[in-house]
């Protein structure tokens, strides 16, 4: 069976991506820093027949950090690792006079608590036949089309773009993508999005490539986007 683990899977995007593969099969480890919120995404991964695990992660509190990676240890195996959890979409901002508490509050969690995880997953992703990495990005941090506003989270997902690239480069056998979901209905997206179950479908195509599927590549939709 094919372990995933997927951050943030307490709501929005995360909890469907989280769905999604316990529907494909997938033993789902469901990182949430709220118990209620996690168990309530078990209780609908075990309603499709799937099998789900309740992972405590503050991504942006190291400790949490490395007692999830000890809980992932004890399991013995990981297959695919999906960099969902994110906050602070600060359309408020902008990048010449910001709240540097707000930037450096996002980049615990988009930047270094994702960075931390993953680094230290790395080897339990290289050991797997199925290695797995999907970072899940946005169009807000494409220098292509880079404009203004929103700094903290436009910066974060640069970032983590260039850390996909890097992933790709250091973990041969491992594939390693970033994921827009375009602009999808959730507590961050606001009202008016896509469907969360269109956000997430690209997310899961990225989590199941098959082995001569791409790496270090930007997608949205199985397309690849400009960077």
């Amino acid at each position: 069976m094919t372990t995933s683990l997927v951050t943030g899977a307490n709501r929005g995007i995360g909890k469907e991506v989280a769905i999604q593969l316990g529907a494909l099969g997938h033993h789902v480890l469901v990182g949430s820093r709220d118990a209620a919120k996690a168990a309530a995404t078990v209780d609908a991964i075990a309603s499709t027949r799937g099998r789900a695990t309740a992972l405590p992660l503050d991504i942006a509190n190291p400790e949490s950090v490395d007692r999830a990676v000890a809980q992932v240890e004890n399991l013995g195996e990981l297959d695919v690792l999906v960099n969902n959890a994110a906050i602070t979409y600060d359309t408020w901002q902008s990048a010449i006079n910001p709240d540097f508490e707000v930037v450096r509050e996002a980049l615990e969690t988009n930047l270094f608590g994702t960075w931390q995880l993953t680094a230290a997953l790395a080897p339990r992703l290289r050991a797997s036949s199925h290695g797995r990495i999907v970072n899940v990005s946005s169009g807000a941090g494409a220098l292509d089309d880079m404009g203004g506003r929103i700094p903290a989270y436009r910066v974060s997902k640069v970032s983590l773009n260039a850390l996909t690239r890097m992933w790709a480069a250091e973990l041969p056998g491992v594939l390693v993508n970033s994921v827009c979901p375009g602009w999808v209905a959730t507590d961050m997206g606001g009202s008016g999005g896509r469907p969360v179950s269109d956000g997430a479908a690209g997310i899961v195509w990225a989590a199941t490539l098959p082995d001569d599927g791409p790496t270090g590549g930007f997608f949205r939709d199985q397309q690849a986007i400009p960077w």
